[in-house]
């Protein structure tokens, strides 16, 4: 029934084999000897598709709340005598993962020695139900309105350098020279961000025109410790440097963008035990941080066709 409810979630035998880790023969026989068992057609096949028969989608439908169900108690049962177990997906920005979840993974580990954290770091989000993902962590929009989204991290942007270039800079930063700024190169665009800054009714626009450029905060970091230029980057991915003193912020009078991190996962992995031992260690993690305000609103936008 589980390999059954992926085929049809993943609308491919393929994908459904690789976010369960199994053969392609393996789920394409499971289906197979499940329609034999049940003696009817579930899935309709052919080179370029698959479609649920009429009594695939109403099978879907009630085998979805069984393994729900089954799935909730085994959990249930687990917590009471303290036994978190079992595979968990993780999906996070790269630069995030760098910055605080793998750094604090080990903890989460020596908490829960016997759930297997599998972490996927990319900046190319994947379909969360498609891939088998458990939880994601989403930067101001999810991909799909049917996901449970809750905001877990508000932050701003800082404008930064290397201590040794703070004194050479103008008092505005609307005299900056913008060939002294180095940015961050959206994906698949071939221009930087520019940055915003508010102070009041005063705006003031930095578009960066600098010799260096990256789509990679980590990258952007390692090149303004060496006294690249001047960058501006969410506050946390910054605030170790800032910490340390190999970086220093400069105009923080003037505010920032405001950007917002979720903790996404599909609705069938609500009552998970895992997810939530998971989601309350993400809650523990951020907990130094600037929290979310609860009211804002996840944007949502597809990814490739969907």
């Amino acid at each position: 029934m589980e390999v059954f409810v992926r085929v049809a979630e993943c609308g491919s035998f393929s994908r459904a084999a690789e976010s369960l880790d199994l053969a392609n023969a393996t789920v394409t026989t499971c289906v197979r000897n499940l329609e034999r068992h049940l003696d009817v057609t579930l899935i309709n096949r052919d080179t370029r598709r698959l479609r649920l028969t009429e009594e695939g989608q109403m099978f879907l439908l009630r085998a979805r709340d069984l393994l729900e169900s089954v799935a909730r108690t085994e959990e249930e049962i687990r917590s009471q005598v303290g036994q978190l177990r079992g595979r968990l997906h993780i999906e996070t920005p790269i630069s995030l993962g760098h910055a605080l979840l793998c750094p604090a993974l080990p903890d989460f580990a020596k908490r829960y020695p016997e759930i297997s954290t599998a972490v996927t770091l990319s900046n190319q989000p994947h379909h969360v139900i498609e891939r088998g993902i458990d939880v994601a962590i989403r930067m101001d929009q999810v991909e799909d309105a049917d996901l449970i989204a809750r905001p877990i991290y508000e932050g701003s942007y800082i404008v930064c350098c290397a201590p040794d270039l703070v004194g050479t800079l103008p008092a505005h930063p609307d005299e900056l020279d913008r060939r002294r700024c180095i940015g961050i190169l959206p994906e698949e665009r071939r221009f930087v961000n520019p940055w915003l800054l508010r102070k009041g009714e005063e705006r003031v626009e930095i578009r960066p025109d600098g010799p260096l450029h990256f789509n990679s905060s980590d990258a952007l970091l390692m090149a303004a410790q060496r006294g690249a230029g001047v960058t501006c980057v969410l506050d946390v991915f910054v605030n170790s440097q800032l910490a340390d003193g190999t970086l220093v912020q400069v105009y923080p009078e003037w505010e920032t963008a405001v950007k917002t991190f979720y903790v996404v996962m599909a609705q069938s992995r609500v009552g998970s035990a895992k997810v939530k031992a998971f989601t309350d260690f993400l809650f523990d993690v951020f907990a130094t941080q600037r929290r979310p305000s609860g009211h804002s609103v996840v944007g949502v936008r597809p990814i490739g066709k969907r």
